[in-house]
């Protein structure tokens, strides 16, 4: 094995490592620009409240797996304001 092979294996763990260590981050900057987004839609309790379950592990893949099936959220949307 050539050094640049070692050179490039050892460059590619740290990269991975540093990947893993930032995907938390990463999740959280997502859950608030979703935030913003269903807040407008849905009012801020109940945006705060879908996002939270969403963002749960194992509770949003379950919750959007069902809102699949019935074609319809669970928490709605909220009236629109009239003008």
């Amino acid at each position: 094995m050539g050094i640049s092979k070692q050179a490039l294996g050892y460059g590619q763990r740290r990269v991975t490592r540093k990947l893993i260590r930032s995907v938390p981050f990463l999740g959280a900057l997502v859950a608030v620009g979703t935030l913003a987004a269903v807040a407008r839609r849905k009012g801020l309790i109940r945006g705060s409240v879908d996002t939270a379950l969403d963002f749960t592990p194992l509770v949003g893949a379950v919750k959007n797996g069902l809102e699949i099936l019935r074609g319809r959220d669970f928490i709605p949307d909220r009236p629109a304001l009239r003008k």
